[in-house]
């Protein structure tokens, strides 16, 4: 069963769409009928499907995180108690816990079966730039 690996290369937190790279991997897969499963290996980062065609569903959703789980130094997150790797961190990691860290597509005749607008992308949560690496596994 194949598998393959995908690094993307965030520049801090936002959505990063990167569609492309498991459609060219799978249409390489002589018309495989299946399902893709994709992990990120991260616990600061998430994969989603949304909107790709409309840039302001992606800043609305990192908008919509962003207040509901603002950083360590907002006095509403004075509880958290995982500071040391910065103000960013352990909230990364309570939107990593709230959002999936894998996705399933089906894919026939070697095409993603996602709808017309949809996009793979992995969310960032943290404010640095990061090389994040997302397993790719065709079954």
């Amino acid at each position: 069963m194949p598998h393959t690996l995908f690094e993307i290369k965030t520049h801090g937190a936002g959505l990063y769409e990167f569609t492309r790279q498991p459609a060219q991997w799978v249409a390489s897969q002589a018309d495989h009928c299946g399902l893709l499963t994709l992990f990120v290996q991260h616990t600061s980062c998430s994969l989603l499907i949304q909107e790709n065609a409309d840039p302001e569903v992606q800043g609305d959703l990192q908008a919509f995180f962003g207040r509901l789980v603002p950083p360590s130094t907002d006095p509403s997150m004075h509880y958290l108690r995982h500071t040391y790797e910065g103000p960013d961190d352990m909230p990364a990691h309570i939107k990593a816990a709230m959002m999936p860290v894998s996705l399933s597509i089906p894919v026939k005749d070697g095409q993603l079966m996602l709808g017309t607008w949809q996009g793979i992308y992995l969310f960032e949560h943290r404010t640095a730039p990061h090389l994040r690496k997302v397993v790719a596994h065709l079954s």
